[in-house]
């Protein structure tokens, strides 16, 4: 079982867009993102995304690159300040493969959880756009497979 956490794409100031639309560089890094996806032919079961719009444009832009059996889908318990434990318990029960679309410094914190039991031991460098793999082994422990950062994509999907 895999999942896929990715920060939402690089947004617009609250001052300049009260909804926080991906900023143009956000949306260059999300589509260079998805071309590096089909390159994998990822599939998951559900692409969850917390609602904010910020993320539900990322999830949008990344959808058209990937397969997923059930569809896009807004839910609770993404946002920044919430807390890990609850989607942690989750995804250790699960056996699909999923996709997570949301914030820092919740998807730090719950990758944290799942592969050290402690949401305070931050293992990974997030920037707008990144996205982290985690598998379940065997023995239901995770391990981080892979993570891709925008500056490691370039202008990938640019024509």
């Amino acid at each position: 079982m895999k999942i896929y956490l990715v920060q939402h794409g690089d947004s617009l100031a609250k001052e300049i867009d009260p909804e926080r639309s991906l900023s143009e560089q956000g949306m260059k890094d999300v589509k260079s993102l998805g071309c590096f996806l089909s390159l994998l032919n990822i599939d998951v079961a559900h692409l969850y995304h917390s609602g904010k719009f910020r993320a539900q444009q990322t999830a949008e832009h990344l959808a058209v690159n990937i397969a997923i059996k059930h569809g896009i889908e807004s839910r609770t318990g993404l946002d920044p300040l919430d807390d890990v434990i609850p989607m942690a318990k989750e995804l250790n029960q699960s056996n699909q493969n999923l996709m997570l679309v949301g914030h820092l410094p919740f998807m730090d914190k719950l990758i944290s959880q799942l592969v050290t039991n402690n949401e305070h031991h931050s293992l990974v460098s997030f920037e707008p756009g990144s996205m982290v793999c985690l598998e379940k082994t065997e023995e239901h422990h995770w391990r981080i497979a892979w993570m891709i950062r925008p500056e490691l994509l370039g202008s990938l999907a640019l024509d």
